[in-house]
């Protein structure tokens, strides 16, 4: 055990995370992505939801402040879903970063192919659909 670490980040996150440079980008899949298809370097995290490794990932992880560092999987036209849980996204991305403003919608089969370039995708159990994030890596200032 660390201090001031959420204990829900594995050591193999922590890992992913540190290796990561300016502008790498992190996927964190809700429990319908195809995580393992599309990965590079995969980080599974079973049993936990996207809201809670979001919020877990933003206490250690700077967005990008040059370009757009938040994306989500826009709906499919026609597809009626509802995506509260994206109200909830901007919640957590709004207290945890002072880079974020605003997800970008990105077309599904685009965010498959934006996954694939990703360095590491982060598999959940997550059950709400349209639930996959793309994060932009920034850097530490001190």
């Amino acid at each position: 055990m660390l201090k001031n670490i959420p204990p829900l980040l594995s050591p193999e996150l922590l890992k992913v995370l540190m290796e990561m440079g300016h502008g790498d980008e992190l996927v964190i899949g809700d429990g319908n992505f195809p995580a393992a298809a599309c990965a590079t370097r995969l980080v599974r995290l079973d049993g936990l939801g996207v809201p809670e490794v979001l919020e877990a990932i933003l206490q250690l992880f700077p967005l990008d402040s040059y370009e757009k560092n938040a994306f989500l999987m826009q709906k499919m036209e026609n597809d009626n879903v509802e995506t509260p849980i994206w109200e909830t996204y901007r919640k957590i991305a709004k207290a945890g970063d002072p880079n974020f403003t605003e997800f970008s919608l990105i077309d599904r089969f685009a965010f498959y192919e934006r996954s694939k370039r990703s360095y590491a995708i982060v598999a959940t159990s997550e059950q709400s659909l349209y639930a996959n994030i793309i994060l932009k890596k920034g850097v530490v200032v001190v």
